[in-house]
């Protein structure tokens, strides 16, 4: 992406290209999951097959399921915030476009290069929580009102082990800029060993699950959904959405965990390099130009584990109570989160 806009050519096309690019890199993985997971694995584990009618194997179901959403009426209640009402969803899925805008997705192929680039995405992570509050107050729904207040209280507990999962990786590689943090884990070696380079997944293990966990809870996924709560809240913030409002919050949320698990990939898997080593390239100047094809493909091949991760806690485990979802974050990721990154800095300086 970067190198295609190096070149001459005019601003129009280039924000057209990186509208376009965006686009991509936020829908194609959203639908990709909600085939791949929500329609096939869910239904596997239930002992079923899932949609078998549109398209082959069921592979045209979403287009399906998203034409009937754009066909409902858009209607709101009589004393809800209008305007608010309506921009929420936007917001939501806003923020998944602002975050995916800082994933490097090969040598050159990256929209923005950050140098404090983790510091960025941490930062508009927390803004779909914000978009779900805005729907769960302008609603005039007692129940949506509920799930707006839950998905703050997520917030304030979740963001800050997720912010302290990433100051590990932040100390070993030296540096907030994810490209650099990619090739630090491709180019590094363990214990003078670099066939597998150092994928931080080896030694950042215990931020890799902090990081997880508050993914599931940012997501607000089971066993994290107490903003929604069916049983509960009547589907929480979106009891009041129908209509293409309600598609923009479904999409949002399976793009986000798309996106999540793209910024995980980069953290802890080496993102979209392979160890540098296999090929003899010491430094990022090194890559040949072909990185820039293959590397997203390698990207979005991890992306697809690690939201099989998310998407496989989904569907096995209950959903927590409001004490118990606290407890966890305040009395066990932060205090661990703490210890990790004590012992990472020691042995920073130590080695």
């Amino acid at each position: 992406m970067h190198a295609l806009l190096a070149s001459d050519v005019p601003y129009w096309a280039q924000s057209l290209l990186r509208v376009l690019g965006g686009l991509v890199a936020v829908l194609l993985p959203a639908g990709t999951v909600v085939y791949l997971f929500l329609f096939k694995m869910m239904s596997f584990m239930q002992s079923r097959l899932g949609p078998m009618e549109a398209g082959p194997y069921g592979s045209l179901q979403l287009f399906a399921e998203v034409g009937k959403w754009l066909q409902k009426e858009d209607i709101h209640p009589a004393r809800a915030d209008k305007f608010l009402f309506k921009i929420a969803p936007l917001v939501v899925l806003a923020s998944t476009f602002l975050l995916v805008v800082v994933v490097p997705f090969g040598p050159d192929a990256w929209f923005t290069n950050f140098e404090a680039g983790i510091f960025y995405a941490l930062a508009v992570s927390s803004v779909s929580v914000l978009g779900i509050l805005i729907a769960g107050w302008a609603s005039a729904n007692k129940y949506s009102l509920l799930g707006g207040l839950r998905a703050a209280g997520q917030l304030v507990a979740y963001e800050l082990p997720m912010v302290l999962a990433v100051i590990g990786v932040v100390i070993q590689a030296g540096t907030m800029n994810l490209q650099e943090i990619v090739v630090a884990q491709n180019a590094g070696s363990m214990f003078g060993w670099d066939g597998l380079g150092n994928p931080y997944l080896l030694t950042q293990f215990v931020g890799f699950a902090v990081f997880m966990i508050a993914v599931q809870a940012e997501l607000t996924q089971t066993p994290f959904d107490m903003p929604i709560a069916e049983s509960e809240l009547v589907s929480g913030y979106m009891t009041e959405y129908s209509g293409f409002r309600f598609l923009i919050f479904f999409i949002a949320e399976f793009a986000t965990a798309g996106v999540f698990s793209m910024i995980a990939a980069v953290l802890f898997l080496g993102g979209w390099g392979v160890p540098f080593s296999w090929f003899g390239w010491t430094s990022l100047g090194d890559i040949d130009n072909w990185m820039n094809i293959v590397g997203p493909l390698i990207l979005f091949t991890k992306m697809i584990v690690l939201t099989f991760l998310i998407m496989w806690v989904r569907f096995s485990y209950p959903r927590f109570r409001e004490d118990q979802l606290q407890g966890f974050a305040w009395k066990v990721l932060i205090p661990v989160s703490l210890v990790n990154i004590m012992v990472t800095a020691i042995l920073k300086v130590a080695f």
